[in-house]
């Protein structure tokens, strides 16, 4: 009955709160009471690092008042008394897509469809579908129930939701996960803007490669500079709201850790201090990561353990597939280590995936529990400007928390409720008796050993039959009754079942059931005092004899394996470091005027050729015996598309595209052209269109980072093509410039007279 009434208080309160709009009429009798609650003797968290034993939360009006030991609770407060139980800010979602429409995805680019060459957005739009920095997440954002009951079971309070489409993707809200109208729940209406390397749902031909993206992206940032300082005349709704976004955070999405690094370079160009929503890469080049010096918004997103009962498909899983299954759970602690901020989001988890369960197995692999917690309520609200409101129990913030039975990071822990704005949205009951132990069952004349285990809510019960056999039990009930089922005897047909109805008095149960036959009968359970821990501590004794007096052994850590460099086959625990070396007594191919000298040494140092010579030494250098073999310039190739993310893009005009934004140093045919001699390449864009994009020179460094492997002061250079690829008259549905090799001939021209007739 106390439950009942609880549950009708609140729900009066509920309605008081719902219907509260400030600028709604009121359709009944107003109720005007204010959301006065006290929360005594609990352990509270004001922040991730701020914890208040036996202290006070004080609530009004859907904000705090004040959290401490020594609180007043003035007259008219609902008291509510959580001895033993925790407060928690509840936590936030900086990367979400709740209450937002669905994005419709389109066809997309197809190479045997015609090219869109232009936007089909009516309007004084951009020129390019995937420029979406126009969007507004307010204008279209909705309170969505079902979503916000599900988020809040998992200790939610807040999220900052976008629409995750296109290149450049507008503005973000900020809301509570309240449930009264949309009106009350909206924090910030423009909490940031977003980024990607995706096109989305844009279907224009260009960009379709991760080059192109970051091309136009970089020609968006300059076409912003020029519409900010450009004369009356021109008006681009698209650029307009880009550069009025320019002061919100802005937050870019990556896809693996070179995305990263292809952020950070755009950054760094127009400087842009990202927030990179990461890809749970970052642990591969933790130190590539740490030089950019941005905060992340980390997916909890790890693999799943692969299949291998087919030994034939087990063949086809890569190490670097196990790597990551064994390393991605490393991630939030290697960059916590870094010193590196970042918090967490939902965002990418399949549905019904374990949320906190991830977590906790980052906490597993050396994350502290306090930075989790800090990267689910504090950091969050910080990176998006909203501390003022959610993160902490702070004064003045929104009264945004959850009531939990104990530590909230451990495994099994519960959370009875999630308060939203001081609206109370009940998880569990937390008055729900705790019935677990061992008892003395008796129906009729026989007599079972009952054990129930678990906590309040999520109770299993068993008989006992000896020390390898046990009889599942069905329980059910509230505070007050209890019901129970079992087959007594598994080897009979599953309904010859004991049902048993009865009552709780005290730590005892009794009531009246039926047998497998039907027949009524009286029936008891009698709690049993929890035994003596004598014999237990002797076999525990017993256990620590012949140990180190003192030292009580430690359970043994799985310790996940070593971050290769690239993390696959073949890849270095440690980047070679340059040395100082001499090959001796070699046959050394100089190129020169020398020709080829016979019996000759090579001394290498700084990663140069220092001398070049007979009888060389050098006291510091490691020797390499070059008897019976040759020295010869590493092959250079001129033209090479190995070692990148993408070749092509299919603009007539490409030249804004640049290799270097897409080189890939884990491609394993930098590993096979090494084996083959080649050490240096002119990695060119493809042939599909007449002035592709800028090349990259770069050495092959394998296991390096992008920008590793580009040779610093390389001469530019660009690539043209002629031919059938070029043009698309080959494709009888083709509508794109130029069909014919004159038409590739006026490319070129058109090109060359636009760039030097500008200059």
């Amino acid at each position: 009955m106390l439950k009942k009434f609880t549950l009708f208080i609140w729900c009066a309160l509920f309605a008081s709160v719902v219907w509260a709009q400030e600028t709604a009429p009121v359709n009944g009798v107003d109720d005007p009471r204010p959301g006065l609650y006290a929360f005594t003797h609990a352990t509270i968290y004001t922040d991730y690092q701020t914890v208040l034993e036996d202290a006070t939360l004080l609530i009004k009006d859907g904000r705090v008042v004040q959290a401490g030991t020594n609180v007043s609770i003035p007259k008219g407060a609902i008291v509510r008394d959580l001895k033993g139980k925790f407060i928690y800010p509840s936590f936030i979602d900086p990367y979400s897509s709740y209450g937002l429409p669905d994005v419709k995805r389109g066809p997309g680019f197809n190479w045997n469809a015609p090219e869109q060459i232009n936007s089909n957005i009516e309007g004084a739009y951009n020129a390019n579908e995937a420029i979406k920095s126009d969007y507004q997440a307010f204008a279209e954002f909705h309170i969505d129930g079902k979503s916000a009951e599900a988020l809040r079971k998992e200790g939610f309070g807040a999220v900052v939701s976008l629409r995750k489409d296109g290149i450049a993707r507008g503005t973000s809200v900020a809301v509570t996960l309240a449930t009264n109208n949309d009106n009350e729940v909206v924090i910030r209406d423009e909490a940031a803007a977003y980024y990607s390397l995706s096109r989305g749902t844009s279907s224009q031909y260009f960009p379709i490669s991760v080059m192109g993206s970051v091309a136009l992206l970089r020609q968006t940032h300059f076409d912003a500079k020029w519409y900010r300082e450009q004369k009356p005349g021109f008006y681009d709704i698209t650029l307009e709201r880009l550069n009025s976004t320019r002061t919100l955070p802005q937050v870019f999405e990556t896809s693996n850790w070179q995305d990263a690094l292809r952020a950070g370079t755009v950054g760094k160009e127009f400087g842009i201090r990202y927030i990179l929503r990461g890809s749970g890469e970052e642990y591969q080049r933790i130190g590539d990561i740490k030089a950019l010096g941005y905060e992340f918004i980390l997916p909890v997103e790890f693999p799943k353990a692969m299949d291998v009962s087919d030994p034939l498909e087990a063949l086809d899983i890569t190490l670097e597939q196990l790597k990551h299954w064994e390393l991605a759970p490393t991630n939030p602690a290697a960059l916590h280590k870094a010193g590196i901020a970042f918090s967490f989001t939902k965002d990418g988890l399949a549905p019904g995936a374990d949320f906190m369960g991830n977590i906790r197995k980052a906490i597993g692999q050396g994350l502290p529990e306090s930075e989790a917690l800090k990267a689910l309520t504090y950091t969050p609200a910080r990176m998006m400007g909203l501390l003022d409101d959610v993160g902490t129990l702070n004064k003045g913030k929104l009264a945004n928390f959850i009531i939990t039975d104990g530590n909230v990071m451990a495994d099994g822990s519960q959370i009875y409720e999630n308060w939203v704005q001081g609206i109370p949205y009940v998880i569990s009951d937390m008055e729900q008796r705790d019935i677990a132990g061992d008892y003395n069952l008796k129906v009729g004349a026989e007599s079972y050993n009952l054990q129930v285990s678990g906590k309040p809510g999520k109770q299993e019960a068993k008989i006992i039959v000896n020390d390898s056999t046990s009889i599942k039990v069905s329980i059910a009930g509230d505070d007050e009754l209890i019901n129970l089922s079992f087959n007594p005897d598994a080897s009979k047909e599953q309904s010859d079942v004991v049902r048993l109805s009865g009552y709780i008095s005290g730590k005892n149960w009794k009531g009246k059931g039926q047998d497998s036959k039907g027949i009524w009968l009286d029936w008891s359970a009698t709690w049993k005092e929890p035994e003596a821990k004598e014999e237990a501590d002797d076999a525990s004794a017993k256990a620590d004899e012949g140990k180190e007096e003192g030292k009580p052994e430690e359970e043994e850590k799985p310790v996940p394996g070593k971050v290769t460099y690239p993390l696959m086959a073949y890849g270095f625990e440690e980047m070679p470091k340059q040395e100082t070396i001499l090959i001796k007594n070699a046959t050394v191919w100089t190129n020169e005027a020398e020709g080829i000298i016979q019996g000759a040494d090579v001394l290498i140092r700084n990663g140069k050729i220092a001398a070049v010579g007979k009888n060389l030494s050098a006291g510091d250098a490691r020797v390499i015996d070059g008897t019976g073999k040759h020295v010869t310039c590493g092959i250079i190739d001129e033209h090479s598309h190995i070692a990148l993310s993408s070749v092509n893009d299919v603009a007539t005009n490409s030249s804004l595209v640049r290799m270097s934004d897409a080189v890939n140093p884990e491609d394993l045919d930098i590993y096979r052209q090494l084996a083959g001699g080649v050490t240096a390449a002119q990695l060119l864009h493809g042939s599909a269109n007449p002035i592709g994009g800028q090349s990259a020179i770069v050495k092959l460094r394998w296991g390096a980072s992008p920008e590793q492997m580009l040779i610093k002061g390389a001469d530019p250079f660009i690539k043209f093509a002629l031919g059938e690829n070029v043009k698309r008259s080959r494709s009888a549905i083709s509508i794109r410039y130029p069909q014919t090799r004159m038409g590739v001939e006026q490319v070129y021209v058109d090109a060359f007279t636009l760039m030097f007739g500008s200059c």
